[in-house]
């Protein structure tokens, strides 16, 4: 069986063909990949987003689909609709896009709440409702989405019910002048794209997770999820002193959840064989940072939820190795 730093390099390499630099988001990706999750990237207009869950398809050998999210886009252009065939007289399901491996909702944000709220069912239970019927998704299964933070006009934002939905909230930033003079090389000449090739398969992912669930993971570190996750709703909690309450609502059970499957998925890509309480709170503000809800007084005092997320930390005490 394949070990977890070879894959993900195989994995990487082959990326790394379109995609110059953004490793920490890549090794999120793949940890989703392992875990089940679904991701919501965000970031500023031109930092390969869209061009960095292409590619990871590509890689992995599963089928990509696209929808481009825009304020037109209905229900049925997402999880597909039923059609009247004049031979027989009957309706029959038309499959939407969501019927693929990968599905890539680009800018969510920008279709109203029917339209986002059309992926839920697809994103939790792994199945889809046509004129009544319950269709199954393939497997594996993932959305991936990205969003534009600085956009407001002709903008939904996502409701809290469909963020806590996402395994990560992955922030991707601009690329430093190394790797921008590196994709100017690699992209300015126009008869020389790159071209990638699938060197792992969806059937190898799904064997992996059986090696991630191989992952120990001792109960001080299981309560270390425990505290933390906690700590964000004993914040958002009324505490009758008078203080500043920074949140109105702290992290859900999803979130302990996704600290636990994400964690022995990191692990197990960096060759370990167990879940550190390092790993824990390497991922903790990808986890937690679209869980909790932000007071006015925070807002208005420029906190952020990383801001919280990093105090919740501090304030935890690490468990022993």
């Amino acid at each position: 069986m394949m070990t977890g730093p070879a894959w993900s390099q195989k994995l990487r390499d082959e990326i790394g063909k379109a995609v110059i630099g953004q490793e920490a988001v890549i090794e999120r990706l793949l940890v989703a990949l392992l875990a089940g999750g679904h991701v919501l990237l965000e970031g500023m207009p031109g930092l390969a987003k869209t061009l960095l869950v292409k590619s990871l398809g590509t890689a992995l050998g599963v089928q990509f689909e696209r929808v481009q999210f825009t304020p037109d886009l209905l229900p049925s252009d997402v999880v597909g609709t039923m059609i009247f065939q004049p031979k027989t007289g009957e309706f029959s399901a038309h499959r939407g896009p969501i019927f693929a491996n990968l599905v890539l909702a680009d800018e969510i944000n920008r279709a109203p709440a029917k339209v986002q709220s059309a992926l839920l069912e697809g994103m939790q239970e792994r199945q889809v409702t046509i004129g009544g019927q319950t269709h199954p998704l393939p497997k594996p299964f993932f959305v991936m989405a990205t969003q534009n933070p600085i956009e407001q006009e002709g903008t939904y934002p996502l409701p809290e019910a469909q963020t806590d939905r996402f395994l990560f909230k992955l922030i991707v930033s601009y690329p430093s002048a190394e790797e921008e003079s590196a994709m100017m090389q690699r992209w300015g000449q126009m008869t020389k794209q790159p071209a990638l090739a699938a060197v792992s398969s969806g059937d190898e992912l799904l064997d992996l997770r059986a090696e991630v669930d191989r992952i120990h993971l001792s109960p001080a570190v299981q309560g270390y999820i425990l505290a933390l996750v906690r700590g964000t709703r004993a914040l958002a909690e009324k505490d009758g002193n008078g203080s500043k309450r920074y949140l109105t609502f702290g992290a859900s059970p999803r979130a302990s959840l996704a600290l636990y499957q994400a964690g022995r998925a990191l692990a197990w890509l960096r060759g370990q064989d167990y879940l550190s309480p390092a790993l824990v709170q390497e991922l903790a503000p990808d986890v937690l940072r679209h869980r909790i809800g932000l007071t006015y007084e925070a807002e208005a005092e420029d906190i952020t939820t990383d801001h919280i997320v990093t105090q919740v930390l501090e304030r935890t005490p690490v468990p022993p190795k």
